[in-house]
């Protein structure tokens, strides 16, 4: 005679087991409960690290004798303001003697004298690669030793080839390429000696690749961004770290922000795509913690035209001339 089992409403049998549907009601309570706790707790815990690495950020550039070249740039005046209240001793380079005064005034009128060092002044022109080399006797001069060197110098132009005269591409170069490498053979017997040291070239994307109407600019960074890139491997036995950071563009308000027309223009047009002063900035102080040998400031496409040039260059050649032909035509409509 067969034994008849009725299953009860509150019953179910996954696996082959009986298992009260009330418990199966507590395990999707719990379930429901726990995964917001640790989404919640995952980014709690993320908070923190980030909010420990910026405190570790600050606490290390204290009493260390920071240089910042184009210091009256807008990256240069953010990353004054976060080092001084660092408690970093600076050094701040620029073209104007009056204008410099102005950023030492304006930093010390706001901070405490008690946990901050007054600024010093180097006038410093990388256009003028003669008195880049003699400046550099001054800046040394200034604390005898020298911890961290940023190079936040550029100079910008778009034009097609033809049209730029080698006068010009030679004040490219010396800007952006001269005058940076003088400084630093400059102050690197002095970093070899005491075996520390930090150097950070602030670049940009173009030292990674190179578009249209851009060739003297392209070169200039290709060339120094070459030149770190080299000196890394050369001075670490020395203990001292070398550091690139490539954006797109630094300073661009999103207030002025325009709709992209071209594939090159979703490459370096304003912001969104462009990089903040006070983003740069945290970033820089982020690469003095870590001393990451290299950084990459862009959103998605402009990575990814980095990546096509290495990986799928002919795709990339094309991409550019495309480019090219599509804005001489909008410029004939």
């Amino acid at each position: 005679m067969g034994v008849e089992v009725e299953m009860d409403s509150n019953m179910s049998k996954p696996d082959g087991h009986w298992i009260p549907q009330q418990d199966m009601n507590l395990t999707w309570a719990t379930s429901a409960f726990l995964v917001p706790c640790v989404v919640v707790l995952t980014a709690g815990f993320f908070y923190l690290y980030g909010a420990v690495l910026a405190l570790l950020s600050k606490t290390s550039v204290r009493n260390k004798v920071v240089i910042i070249t184009n210091a009256l740039s807008e990256l240069g005046k953010e990353c004054a303001g976060v080092f001084h209240r660092g408690g970093a001793r600076l050094i701040l380079c620029g073209k104007s003697w009056e204008k410099l005064e102005e950023l030492a005034d304006d930093l010390t009128d706001g901070s405490d004298p008690t946990l901050t060092f007054p600024p010093k002044l180097v006038l410093l022109d990388f256009g003028d690669v003669d008195g880049t080399a003699e400046a550099v006797s001054e800046v040394l001069e200034c604390y005898g030793c020298l911890d961290i060197l940023i190079f936040n110098s550029s100079m910008k132009v778009k034009a097609p080839a033809q049209a730029l005269t080698l006068e010009m591409d030679k004040l490219l170069m010396d800007n952006n390429y001269f005058g940076p490498i003088t400084l630093a053979k400059g102050v690197l017997p002095s970093m070899i000696s005491r075996r520390s040291g930090h150097l950070i070239l602030v670049n940009s994307i173009q030292g990674k690749l190179a578009v249209p109407f851009r060739t003297a600019y392209a070169a200039s960074k290709h060339a120094v961004q070459a030149f770190f890139d080299c000196l890394r491997a050369e001075v670490e036995e020395y203990g001292i770290s070398v550091s690139t950071i490539n954006h797109t563009f630094i300073g661009w308000s999103s207030s002025n922000t325009k709709p992209p027309k071209s594939f090159m223009s979703l490459l370096f047009t304003k912001k969104p795509l462009g990089v903040s002063p006070d983003e740069a900035t945290a970033e820089i102080m982020k690469t003095l913690s870590n001393k990451k040998k290299e950084v990459l400031m862009a959103p998605s496409l402009p990575k990814l035209a980095v990546y096509a040039r290495s990986f799928f260059p002919g795709v990339f050649f094309s991409v550019m001339a495309a480019g090219v032909n599509h804005s001489a035509a909008s410029e004939q409509t």
